[in-house]
């Protein structure tokens, strides 16, 4: 039997009146799509730390690319709130699956969409949004993680083009990327992005093996050794940390979003199994501890979305702070990962099994947790917003 039971995917608050209709028959297609496509292979791509083949121009062909992107370059032109949506029924099937699409989104897509020239824009975005192109993301160093302004990564002006050296780090989608936005400092210590293709000499992305984590997808490094860019690569619209993070917050957004996806595939698989498992001549769900467990991961994602969808409310009139995204990144993942671990318990020991997705989340969600910034870095995100006082 399935333990994906859609029927009961909570709305405890009636959040869906809030929604307008193409906002639900975006989700809906979206929840589809990952139901006949991601559920019947993911399990096996996790356990042989495979990628889904065909994944990016999949999730180009149902519109889950860019789709805040304007329509003239591939995008869909949705809201934000529509963008929340197709990360959260995304990150139902898996992590790895969202972390694919965010990248392409929210890290590679956006930067040349805001601070692009019109002929990037026109030559990258559409394959971008199509899949035909697979792009990463380049701000991580090996020395530097939550300290991008200590980046070594730098270029210098060479007359007709830039010279690129550096390392970057934990980059998802890098060994298949056909194109980078690299974020490196100029001779003036100032960081600006670059874009950077596959088959540029000097431009290699070895693997990164052995994960417990993401294994349904790519990871590895962006290695420059001379790298000769052309000028044109050059994203004339920002210069400094501006630029990179103005990226990560439109990902921490959509990743607040995503992990509610994998908090509810937890919770419906516990829901169901509750139900159905008997022990002591009754099913467990009878029980008290199981009751408050189930209780508990209700009242954490309800919060969740309420949570998303206000910040997706700010976010489509522009008035959302980096610190509110922080907020709702740092605590959105917490729950998700809390509800993994806690429904992995409700199942016993087939709680641990490939036929069930806990172990699955509870593995991804260590990376999330961390990545996009880490969620104690969060937490002194919030922190400088209350106290006015920088604690890192």
């Amino acid at each position: 039997m399935s333990y994906y039971p859609l029927t009961s995917i909570p709305d405890y608050y009636g959040i869906d009146a809030l929604l307008s209709e193409e906002h639900k028959l975006i989700r809906q297609s979206i929840r589809d799509w990952v139901e006949s496509f991601v559920m019947p292979q993911i399990d096996h791509a996790a356990q042989n730390h495979t990628d889904i083949p065909g994944l990016m121009k999949e999730l180009g062909k149902v519109g889950a690319l860019g789709p805040y992107i304007p329509v003239e370059y591939g995008g869909s032109g949705l809201d934000q709130i529509s963008y929340g949506l197709i990360m959260q029924e995304l990150e139902r099937g898996d992590s790895a699956v969202r972390s694919a699409a965010s990248v392409q989104s929210s890290l590679v897509m956006f930067p040349i969409n805001e601070y692009g020239s019109e002929e990037q824009k026109r030559k990258y975005l559409p394959k971008l949004a199509a899949g035909e192109f697979i792009g990463s993301f380049g701000l991580t160093e090996p020395n530097h993680g939550s300290d991008p302004g200590s980046m070594e990564t730098h270029f210098k002006d060479m007359g007709d083009h830039y010279l690129l050296n550096g390392a970057k780090m934990w980059i998802t989608n890098s060994p298949v990327c056909d194109m980078a936005v690299i974020w490196a400092k100029n001779e003036e210590g100032k960081v600006q992005g670059l874009i950077v293709e596959r088959g540029m000499e000097g431009f290699t992305t070895p693997e990164t093996h052995n994960k417990w984590s993401l294994r349904a997808s790519k990871t590895g490094e962006l290695v420059f050794n001379n790298v000769k860019v052309p000028k044109d690569n050059l994203l004339p619209g920002v210069t400094g940390l501006k630029g990179p993070l103005s990226c990560l917050n439109s990902a921490r957004y959509g990743i607040s979003w995503g992990v509610i996806g994998a908090a509810i595939d937890c919770y419906c698989t516990a829901v169901q199994y509750s139900k159905e498992r008997k022990q002591f001549g009754k099913p467990i769900g009878s029980f008290q501890l199981q009751q408050k467990k189930l209780a508990e991961f209700l009242t954490e994602i309800t919060k969740a979305q309420l949570l998303c969808l206000q910040l997706g409310s700010l976010k489509n009139t522009h008035k959302a702070t980096p610190a509110q995204i922080s907020m709702a990144k740092r605590n959105n993942v917490k729950m998700a990962i809390d509800i993994a671990r806690e429904s992995r318990q409700i199942l016993g020991g087939m709680g641990i099994m490939g036929e069930f997705p806990m172990m699955r989340h509870a593995a991804n969600l260590e990376s999330v947790i961390t990545y996009e910034g880490t969620h104690d870095v969060h937490l002194l995100i919030t922190g400088l917003d209350i106290t006015g006082i920088n604690a890192f």
